[in-house]
């Protein structure tokens, strides 16, 4: 499966998504910077964290308008995959490729620690290698991870299981204590109306080896790879 990992002013986490699709679970992957309007060779794109533009106007705001992200509509719209994680996250919502917004931390704190993730939605290409109900442990870092949805919004997003994670204790309790930012109803992640748009606030690229304290974020590019690729060869989307 090809990826390709973007690239902003100010983006972070870029390096640590390269180094796990290449060295962890051995596919092509290629930087992608944001000027690029060509994702024709890829199957996959990356939105990793950090604060590109400088989180200019808001986080994710100059990003969304940027080139690469607008080629992402066509990319999408001919079947590719979409993984954008904390500061993609934002940038998915900023382009309108995923509903609801991400604002500043209700504590007025930046956060970076382990969260435990409810899965809530296990038709995903990017979870079905999950089960219903497991609890993930990823870290977060962030200052604007409050996902926000006006009641319209979070009614048609439930409506069609968009909800894919919820921030939850160690043994699957959605509750207040375990919500680090605020965030309504505990949402950490969403996907769009077909699955292929996944955004989540917690680095699955930090939780991808046994010596950074665990290997869950690898079972959401495990499932994507899993969707794809039977007995060494590609299926048709």
């Amino acid at each position: 499966m090809r990826f390709g990992v973007v690239v902003f002013p100010g983006t972070w986490s870029d390096c640590d998504f390269h180094y796990v699709i290449s060295e962890v679970i051995r596919q092509p992957v290629k930087y992608v910077w944001h000027r690029d309007r060509n994702l024709s060779d890829l199957d996959c794109v990356i939105l990793p964290g950090g604060f590109s533009y400088g989180d200019y106007l808001r986080a994710g705001a100059v990003a969304g308008k940027s080139p690469v992200v607008e080629a992402l509509l066509e990319f999408v719209a001919n079947g590719g995959y979409v993984l954008g994680s904390c500061n993609g996250f934002q940038i998915l919502c900023e382009a309108g490729l995923l509903p609801g917004v991400l604002m500043r931390n209700e504590c007025l704190q930046y956060r970076c620690q382990s969260t435990n993730l409810l899965v809530e939605n296990v038709e995903t290409p990017f979870t079905r290698g999950l089960r219903a109900g497991q609890v993930l442990t990823m870290p977060i870092s962030h200052g604007e991870g409050k996902y926000y949805a006006d009641p319209p919004t979070l009614a048609a997003l439930k409506a069609r299981h968009g909800i894919v994670f919820r921030y939850a204790t160690a043994d699957g309790q959605v509750v207040k204590a375990a919500n680090p930012n605020g965030s309504v109803e505990n949402i950490a992640g969403v996907v769009n109306e077909t699955g292929t748009v996944l955004g989540l606030m917690p680095h699955p690229e930090r939780a991808a080896e046994t010596a950074m304290g665990g290997t869950d974020g690898l079972l959401l590019l495990q499932s994507l790879l899993g969707t794809l690729v039977e007995d060494g060869t590609f299926l048709k989307r």
